[in-house]
């Protein structure tokens, strides 16, 4: 199979460029043919806000560019991973308009939410799903802190959902997690379009050697994280846990002075790590703390966890709560509790023989569903099902010329 897959990267590194790395390098050890097509958001630095808005809206050059791609490719399935904003929802058409059928991976909530966190002023918000014009986003100025940017966003959406381009013009989605079908299909998406397909592990690590001597966060530092309540969740504990935090963002230099203030000599600030040095940090852990307070997708650092065989305290909100199952897998605590998470944090530490059995289940849940293998198989009856929902359209358009 020859396969197109777009990726439009952020200025700042997440897991959706590791994921589509990922689901690029498994299919060509497969045997496929993976033409990668890619666009960086630094570009922007040098574009005027009309053109990036208009560029956001409909790239022509974009759409010309693909045509003659998609043209000259005879590819088999165009998979894109994110479109936003320099590819733009015109690729869509780009491909279409050559017979090529649509992927479209749901790995933020962009297309309901101008931010695509469903997050705003410390608390879950959803003031936009279900609106046809997203216009609290564009009040709250929830891109980038701007109103003006927030509502050449808020156009996007308008444009395209007027001319139905989200339901017409791709023929399968994947969404991560049941719950963020669950929240496409509130937003009014066919739910027979959507198929969930988590992320996985290209490279398995192995499972941990021993119980562990410490506690490890890994995150970007921001507060939808929940780093703020990791750190008030420490304070509170009666002895001193051992925990390491890995990650850099905006946050950091607060939670530093934070630390040092309230002498928890504990808590050890790592900063940014290497994706193998961070895996490693993971796997010698006794336990893993997710602590988001937004609706993340999917929860990638769980399932890393999960392959060393570490179980997860994990907050009860979205994909979280689903990756993540309560007994099994690790602990659930209510987001933003500091109490709740501090507690659950100290059954962890004194129970060996619940953290083994978790780490167990874990390590088998890994197994069965987050193994290259396991997602190879899964990726290509997606496509199957975009192929087909393609000829199925090009019949009806054929019957209709002839009728």
């Amino acid at each position: 199979m020859k396969i197109f897959m777009a990726h439009n990267y952020y200025q700042q590194p997440g897991g959706e460029d590791r994921s589509f790395a990922a689901e690029a390098d498994v299919l060509e050890r497969y045997g496929h043919t993976v033409h990668r097509y890619t666009a960086h958001n630094d570009k922007i630095n040098a574009m005027g806000k009309v053109q990036v808005a208009r560029a956001t809206i409909w790239n022509s050059d974009t759409y010309r560019e693909l045509r003659t791609l998609f043209r000259e490719g005879q590819f088999d399935v165009a998979h894109f991973q994110n479109t936003f904003p320099l590819i733009s929802p015109a690729a869509y058409y780009a491909a279409q308009a050559e017979g090529v059928p649509v992927v479209q991976s749901l790995r933020n909530y962009r297309l309901m939410c101008l931010n695509a966190l469903f997050f705003r002023d410390g608390h879950v918000c959803e003031d936009c799903l279900g609106k046809a014009v997203p216009y609290p986003g564009i009040v709250h100025s929830c891109y980038r802190d701007s109103r003006l940017q927030s509502a050449g966003v808020a156009s996007m959406l308008v444009f395209h959902r007027a001319m139905r381009t989200y339901s017409k013009q791709i023929d399968r989605y994947i969404a991560l997690t049941h719950f963020v079908k669950e929240k496409f299909i509130e937003a009014g998406m066919d739910a027979g379009k959507i198929i969930v397909k988590p992320n996985f592990l290209d490279t398995d690590p192995g499972i941990r050697p021993g119980q562990g001597d410490y506690l490890v966060f890994v995150a970007r530092m921001t507060p939808e994280k929940g780093v703020w309540t990791v750190l008030k969740a420490w304070q509170s504990l009666p002895n001193a846990i051992p925990l390491k935090v890995v990650g850099d963002g905006p946050e950091l230099d607060a939670m530093r002075e934070f630390v040092a203030t309230n002498n928890l000599n504990s808590v050890e600030l790592l900063g940014h790590r290497k994706g193998a040095e961070t895996q490693d940090i993971i796997k010698h852990a006794r336990a893993l703390i997710l602590p988001s307070e937004w609706y993340e997708t999917f929860g990638r650092v769980a399932m890393e966890a999960f392959a060393c065989g570490v179980p997860v305290i994990a907050s009860r909100i979205g994909a979280v709560a689903e990756v993540v199952e309560n007994g099994q897998t690790g602990l659930h605590f209510m987001p933003g509790d500091v109490a709740d998470l501090a507690e659950k944090v100290q059954r962890m530490w004194e129970d060996e023989a619940l953290t083994a059995r978790m780490g167990d289940e874990a390590r088998r849940v890994f197994e069965t569903r987050y193994t290259a293998e396991r997602n190879y198989d899964m990726l290509m009856d997606v496509y199957n099902q975009a192929i087909q929902h393609q000829q199925v359209r090009q019949q009806t358009r054929g019957k209709r010329v002839h009728a």
